[in-house]
């Protein structure tokens, strides 16, 4: 016999206040799991945008390297 689709699940306690809880607890809260526009590996957890660190890293490196090449004199 199959269970009755009920829909969506509803929350109990209001995201905001579940939040503030866990912030004032000292608690990490969880993180939804976005994805690296790139490789779709795991966000970097400090990252403002959505790459993984690796990705991150090598924007940085590529980042640094041109301001070198365009330092250089001609």
């Amino acid at each position: 016999m199959k269970r009755k689709n009920t829909g969506k699940d509803q929350n109990v306690i209001a995201d905001e206040i579940l939040e503030s809880a866990h912030r004032s607890a000292g608690v990490a809260v969880p993180r939804r799991k976005e994805k690296c526009e790139v490789c779709n590996a795991e966000v970097a957890p400090n990252s403002a945008e959505l790459l993984c660190w690796v990705c991150r890293r090598l924007k940085i490196s590529a980042w640094r390297d041109s301001d070198l090449q365009a330092a250089a004199p001609e």
